[in-house]
């Protein structure tokens, strides 16, 4: 199975939610992150296939990725676009047995805009003088 391309949805603000999200939780909790990137990885190599524990179907073509440490679950909810793009669309910390609808529901409404318009939607790191900004 080939590669899939991992990308980050970008919301009208020009900001990646769940980029955002793995900077905040970098800061409160290293391993917690350096789970969430693991995934991320297996995601990125495995694509369609990843399947329980590391990832589960939600339903309206939204998956999460589930990671956790200790006892923290992590949850990062993406979709796929074609065959090998999955985008990483909204990111949570679950406190509660299932991913609450209005997360969900939040992952959907940003599965719909990027499929309007994938340019304005996909994030691109921006290069400023040979360094990231």
């Amino acid at each position: 199975m080939p590669k899939v391309h991992v990308l980050f949805y970008q919301d009208e603000s020009g900001e990646a939610p769940v980029l955002k999200w793995l900077k905040d939780l970098l800061k409160q909790d290293r391993k917690g992150y350096a789970n969430c990137i693991a995934r991320i990885q297996q995601l990125a190599d495995t694509g369609h296939e990843l399947r329980r524990p590391a990832a589960d179907y939600l339903r309206d073509g939204i998956y999460e990725l589930r990671a956790k440490h200790v006892h923290v679950q992590y949850r990062i909810l993406y979709f796929f676009h074609g065959q090998n793009v999955a985008i990483l669309a909204h990111a949570i910390t679950k406190d509660t047995s299932q991913v609450p609808v209005a997360e969900i529901e939040r992952a959907i409404k940003r599965k719909q805009l990027f499929e309007e318009n994938p340019e304005n939607h996909t994030y691109v790191e921006e290069i400023e003088n040979g360094k990231d900004k």
